[in-house]
């Protein structure tokens, strides 16, 4: 019999969560190690294996695994690398798909963590069934995974996908950790939104609820509080990050012409409160081809293992 499970590992940049996932979509085993603690990437691979090889054994040993799927920042699914990756430990190229096949002794891929999160809607969740679709993942930056025709495009390099670093503001736009102005990661990632927050706050004098937080404490969950109790300030940020989403999704419409865009992460907790200006926005913006055609949609993943579930899915197809 095939083997009937794998595994999924989500890379962040403090955190290791993985999981052992069966044909369903259910995390049968789960668990996580800090990706900070060693500076030897080896010694990093070695407490991996030590964390999974436990759970490994309590579903029937190695033999019962697949495949290995990564998620990683900056991970390049043609070549298995890890690339330059400013917020990990490790420096320059890491061969992490070999470096985990040649460790566990079965095959291994890896890709960036929204593409793995577009796999794994695709495999698991809301993009079920779908060939054309968009993924943007909102949290601390702004990632995308974009499939056409039922694949992922990986592009020239294994690079492909970086809307989030695409320019949404062209004069006086803020500077992005990436070295750019005025990316769409600066203003509506969760820290974009609290950087909307401070800004609007030094400029004006209304009353608001964001008025009883440290400045520099504010932080998007912070604003989404304040908007629910009716702070017209926090309704303004949201509608001001809403625009400018929707106004790029156009943008993105016209070169992919998506059945859907999938929206992923914390801010999409906000509901409405970003759904609306972005539904909005973005039709207003559309050629009158695609008005009303394009669905919004929230992820249909548990946050918790949406990582997990993305990264597993890509090990599913691994010979």
């Amino acid at each position: 019999m095939e083997s009937p499970y794998v595994i999924g590992i989500d890379m962040g940049g403090t955190n290791t969560a993985f999981g052992i996932v069966d044909m369903r979509g259910e995390v049968l085993r789960r668990g996580a190690i800090k990706t900070q603690k060693h500076t030897d990437v080896n010694l990093y691979i070695d407490e991996l294996y030590t964390a999974l090889m436990e759970i490994i054994e309590e579903v029937g040993g190695i033999e019962k695994i697949k495949g290995i799927g990564m998620g990683a920042p900056n991970g390049n699914y043609y070549t298995g690398n890890v690339e330059f990756a400013p917020n990990l430990p490790w420096k320059g190229v890491i061969p992490f798909a070999n470096m985990l096949k040649e460790k566990f002794g079965v095959p291994a891929a890896l890709t960036n963590d929204a593409n793995a999160a577009a796999i794994g809607e695709m495999t698991y969740g809301a993009a079920r069934g779908m060939k054309n679709f968009i993924m943007i993942t909102l949290g601390t930056g702004v990632g995308s995974g974009i499939v056409i025709n039922g694949q992922l495009v990986y592009g020239h390099d294994g690079f492909a996908g970086e809307l989030g670093h695409t320019t949404i503001v062209r004069n006086n736009g803020r500077v992005c950790g990436c070295g750019k102005t005025g990316c769409l990661e600066t203003y509506t990632s969760a820290t974009g939104v609290a950087r909307t927050a401070r800004e609007l706050l030094e400029m004006r004098k209304d009353d608001s609820l964001l008025r009883n937080i440290p400045l520099e404490s504010i932080t998007s969950k912070d604003v989404f509080d304040a908007a629910v109790k009716g702070d017209a300030i926090a309704l303004e940020i949201f509608d001001y990050t809403g625009k400018l989403l929707g106004e790029a999704f156009a943008d993105f419409v016209a070169f992919s012409a998506p059945e859907a865009i999938v929206i992923f992460g914390g801010l999409a907790k906000s509901g409405d409160l970003i759904m609306k200006p972005v539904r909005d926005n973005m039709e207003k913006n559309l050629l009158p081809i695609w008005q009303g055609k394009v669905k919004l949609l929230f992820s249909a993943l548990n946050e918790a293992d949406a990582a997990v579930l993305g990264a597993s899915a890509l090990a599913w197809e691994l010979k």
